[in-house]
């Protein structure tokens, strides 16, 4: 991967990071609910989901699903499926508490949602398709510079969205806010699944 390549997937992946989608709404919801610093692990473990999966679709994970409709099918509802159970439990949470409230959403929890999470197997697959470059040199080093170069433009734009949602907490307090918020995090999350199925 030359520069330049390295440099335009650097604002794909950045682009694609920070738009809203799944994984932005749990981060939200992880930083009103638990604040920046007790947030951190989720937005390490969303990275590092995203980083496995463009490194996994880079070694021809990608072209296998690409190849096989029907698979990328049934990722798309389980994933929808499980998006919207997500979305409810976001919804119905207990409001009100601040950072005291519940545990939020850790590593390996925002890791794995990647794997179920429709727009980010599009965004894996899509990536792959436009910017791998077959005949430059070994596979895994190619992958594992396709999942470096997403991980650190993913990682900032994650920290983004938990700051949004630690600096929505303080607003949150209050039992009502808080409820209205949980609502809406569910209601944009279900949201997002639905635009994905269209």
């Amino acid at each position: 991967m030359t520069l330049e390549q390295a440099a335009a997937f650097f604002l794909f992946a950045f682009v694609a990071a920070i738009t809203p989608g799944p994984s932005n709404v749990l981060l939200t919801a992880t930083g009103a609910q638990a604040g920046f610093w007790r947030g951190l692990p989720c937005a390490f473990g969303v990275s590092s989901g995203m980083g496995a999966m463009m490194f996994l679709a880079a070694l021809g994970l990608g072209s296998v699903l690409i190849g096989h409709p029907d698979v990328m099918t049934a990722i798309r509802f389980l994933g929808a499926a499980f998006l919207l159970w997500l979305a409810w439990k976001i919804a119905t949470a207990p409001a009100g508490g601040g950072a005291a409230s519940g545990k939020p959403t850790g590593f390996f929890g925002a890791a794995a949602l990647q794997w179920v999470n429709p727009k980010a197997w599009m965004v894996s697959t899509g990536a792959v398709a436009t910017y791998l470059q077959t005949d430059s040199g070994a596979a895994v080093v190619q992958a594992l510079l396709f999942a470096l170069v997403f991980v650190s433009a993913a990682f900032p734009s994650n920290l983004v969205w938990l700051a949004f949602g630690a600096t929505a907490q303080r607003l949150l307090q209050d039992e009502r806010r808080g409820r209205i918020f949980n609502v809406a995090m569910g209601v944009l999350l279900a949201g997002s699944v639905a635009a994905i199925l269209r």
